[in-house]
């Protein structure tokens, strides 16, 4: 069974479990994401996520660049990264994703787990609109970021190896003219270069000296 169709599965059993929240939403097909994400190059980009939650909280106490529109991205190399944007609808300031949003989540699910990009890890970045407090959007997008990762993790049994999560609030606007437009909340997968690979260890001296030892005489 496709992990989409699991995540539709688990959407209609949520939207019995809470019927106020459940709405369908059509979800990109895993051909297309798996079309778009093997553009990837194999090599490691050069993002420090750390780093880039630390300078948006600094950003943010600095009371830096106040002005939406006039706000600069917080980390323009990601938008030069091959990648997909996807929506995710969360019951309001929650992290808690909504039923309706499971077959996307399944269908990432299906690309990822295609032969073509099990090679490749991701960052699963999420934005929040801008409106309310700066500092309260930067928590609930690596909030909402972290909920998408760990559906995929427990629920579709995606390697956590592979998936690193990031939340931007505000202050990576897809569209600065409109802060407040719904494009500003969705969320991204971004290929992030290949998992360290695992260098085999060498043989051990007894086994290599027993591996390349002559063969004994036989005994007349």
């Amino acid at each position: 069974m496709r992990l989409r169709t699991i995540g539709l599965l688990l959407g209609v059993l949520a939207i019995f479990a809470v019927p106020v929240v459940g709405r369908a939403q059509t979800a990109i097909p895993a051909a297309e994401i798996i079309d778009k994400l093997t553009a990837a190059d194999d090599t490691a980009p050069d993002v420090d996520v750390a780093a880039l939650k630390q300078q948006a909280v600094d950003r943010i106490k600095a009371k830096a660049d106040a002005q939406q529109v006039k706000r600069p991205l917080i980390a323009p190399q990601l938008t030069k990264l091959t990648q997909v944007r996807f929506d995710i609808q969360f019951d309001p300031d929650s992290s808690l994703i909504r039923p309706g949003s499971y077959g996307m989540i399944g269908s990432l699910a299906d690309a990822l787990s295609d032969p073509k990009l099990q090679p490749f890890k991701f960052l699963i970045v999420d934005h929040t609109e801008s409106g309310g407090r700066r500092d309260a959007n930067l928590t609930l997008s690596q909030r909402r970021a972290d909920s998408i990762r760990d559906v995929l993790v427990s629920t579709f049994k995606i390697s956590g190896k592979r998936l690193v999560a990031l939340g931007l609030g505000e202050e990576q606007l897809q569209d600065a003219n409109k802060p407040a437009a719904p494009v500003n909340a969705r969320a991204q997968i971004i290929a992030f270069g290949k998992p360290d690979v695992v260098e085999p260890k060498p043989a051990a001296p007894a086994a290599a000296a027993k591996k390349g030892a002559a063969p004994a005489k036989k005994k007349r």
